[in-house]
């Protein structure tokens, strides 16, 4: 009987402990479940590797025809034609590792890009920045490059999509 009695009194203990610290098991088991659920943040890291392997490929054909397109829409412009000068193109700016060391009085550094291996012998540089490229100038033929409204519209949105000021942009009158 005296284990019996023994058992009980143990139930007891442990039934009382367990209406003392309920609260903190709750949330030791709900943190457990919460760590065994997926997370948001692997796939997001994912995602932000992926974007940094990948290069933002500018062409400047490619942004005349567009800017074409756009301004054409404006109200009298007409069929817009867009040059575009660049006085610096796109740049990636790489992660470097940098090591000083004294030597006699003189200090030695040695500079390194910082890389990441993907798989077996194959290794990427690691960007941090990536630099959008600089416009010089700007120059739009339309024929409604004489009305003054229509240049004030057109330097405007020329201004606003390549951060150009307006004595860089130049409206001309062209033919229809």
């Amino acid at each position: 009987m005296k284990v019996n009695e023994q058992a009980a009194a143990w139930g007891k203990t442990i039934a009382v402990k367990l209406g003392k610290y309920k609260f903190v098991l709750l949330i030791i088991l709900v943190g457990i479940v919460l760590l065994a659920l997926p997370s948001g943040e692997k796939q997001a890291a994912e995602k932000s590797t992926a974007a940094v392997g990948e290069s933002i490929s500018f062409d400047v054909d490619d942004m005349e025809q567009k800017l074409s397109e756009a301004l054409s829409k404006i109200e009298g412009a007409g069929e817009t034609r867009v040059l575009l000068t660049l006085q610096s193109g796109s740049r990636t700016v790489l992660a470097q590792d940098s090591n000083v060391q004294q030597k006699d009085n003189e200090y030695e550094r040695e500079t390194s890009t910082v890389t990441i291996s993907k798989g077996s012998s194959t290794q990427e540089a690691v960007a941090v920045q990536e630099i959008a490229p600089q416009f010089l100038g700007a120059v739009v033929i339309c024929p409604g490059g004489e009305n003054p409204a229509v240049c004030l519209k057109l330097t405007e949105a020329v201004s606003a999509l390549t951060g150009l000021g307006a004595d860089r942009i130049s409206i001309c009158k062209g033919n229809q």
